[in-house]
């Protein structure tokens, strides 16, 4: 089993360490998550901690440790019907405003409560809250986030039949006036309800949002086993987009994030033309599928075992067969799409990225086209916390 893709992996001796948090559900709230919590901040944004503290500690004194769980995720639920009893009485006085921050907060709670993945009903159940919470919370906005649903035109037998996006649009927007658009594409555990932040960002430029989830998670159509199913995804959203009118198809730029990197890496190349620029943030394209990376990337920054996530997301039967075929079936490199020309594409990262290795920037950036990176030192997957603030520059130079 090969253990690095040439001597020692970038993350050195952070690779066969076993962080703290995979302990127990204490040690995850006490060690990793209660801080992030407490400045509402990913993964918990949009959420309070007087919310979130009372459901760990019930999940600590009942030892619930396992985050893919039914009883982790249902630890979750009474907080949220007691708030969501709260927000329906403040939207029948039209107190809209003191609703939509609770239902912001009852969305965040149900993101925590299906996370890591989407693996039973009670998850999906918990998705299914998350999204009503938090379209009721935009509903009131003067340029609203709305849910349109899209025809997979360009789908197979395999993939199902509609495409569920969210879309956020300036309104000034008209077929004669279009605006620049980001395809926001989503992650593993990150979905359509979870892009606030951004959307206001995207926003405040004049630009419009949408945002797809990535094949194999959430309600995403593509076929999760078939490598080739994102670019008829890609097609038909962009079909969509063309007959809307409102949105510049010369002035699209693609945003991939975490594991929908991988796909904003693979969309810079097979659909160049159609795209200004892509930005991949946080990627994994070959090392990442790597048999001896994914056995030590359990015990790394993931909050909860990673693997399991993954070989559900991209399709394969068990976490063995994940490790065994996954380089071969989805590598960039290895297919040979790393090699074609690309859109501008720009590769952002941090230096000790636990879950997809610095290593898979490096090699795309010696394959095929010339890339853009900016990696930050000593910073975790995504280079979070301040990453963003080199993006958002580069999205405006290229939607300029």
């Amino acid at each position: 089993m090969k253990q690095a893709p040439q001597g020692d992996w970038i993350l050195g001796s952070l690779f066969n360490e076993t962080a703290k948090h995979h302990e127990s559900i204490k040690a995850l709230w006490e060690t990793k998550w209660r801080f992030p919590c407490s400045i509402g901040v990913y993964p918990f944004h949009d959420g309070k901690l007087e919310d979130f503290e009372p459901v760990f500690n019930r999940l600590i004194k009942l030892n619930i440790n396992d985050g893919y769980s039914d009883a982790y995720t249902s630890a979750f639920f009474p907080t949220c019907d007691a708030l969501l009893s709260r927000a329906k009485t403040l939207s029948e006085s039209s107190n809209h405003a003191a609703a939509s921050a609770l239902y912001f907060r009852i969305a965040a709670l149900y993101r925590i409560a299906r996370f890591p993945f989407l693996n039973s009903p009670i998850k999906r159940q918990a998705f299914e809250a998350q999204k009503s919470a938090y379209l009721s919370a935009v509903s009131h906005w003067i340029d609203p986030m709305v849910e349109e649903v899209i025809p997979h035109h360009f789908g197979n037998k395999e993939d199902g039949k509609s495409i569920p996006v969210y879309v956020r649009v300036p309104v000034t927007a008209t077929p004669k006036k279009p605006v620049p658009t980001v395809l926001l594409i989503t992650g593993l555990d990150g979905y359509r309800p979870d892009n606030t932040q951004r959307s206001h960002e995207f926003l405040a430029r004049g630009w419009a949002t949408v945002i797809a989830e990535i094949p194999g998670t959430a309600d995403c159509p593509a076929d999760a086993k078939d490598p080739k199913s994102p670019e008829r995804l890609w097609d038909s959203i962009f079909k969509w987009m063309g007959e809307k009118g409102v949105f510049d198809m010369k002035n699209v730029v693609a945003w991939g994030l975490s594991c929908g990197a991988y796909y904003a890496a693979r969309i810079a190349h097979t659909h160049a033309k159609g795209l200004r620029g892509a930005v991949a943030q946080g990627v994994g394209c070959h090392y990442f599928f790597d048999e001896g990376w994914l056995r030590r990337a359990d015990g790394h920054e993931y909050p909860f075992d990673l693997t399991p996530a993954l070989a559900q997301k991209f399709g394969y039967p068990s976490v063995e067969d994940l490790y065994k075929n996954s380089q071969k079936d989805f590598s960039l490199v290895s297919n040979g799409i790393a090699e074609k020309p690309s859109t501008r594409l720009l590769l952002v990262n941090g230096t000790n990225d636990g879950l997809m290795p610095l290593e898979d920037s490096l090699v795309l950036m010696n394959h095929g086209s010339p890339k853009e990176a900016r990696f930050f030192p000593n910073t975790l997957h995504m280079g979070y916390p301040t990453s963003n603030a080199s993006i958002y520059p580069w999205l405006e130079s290229v939607m300029a």
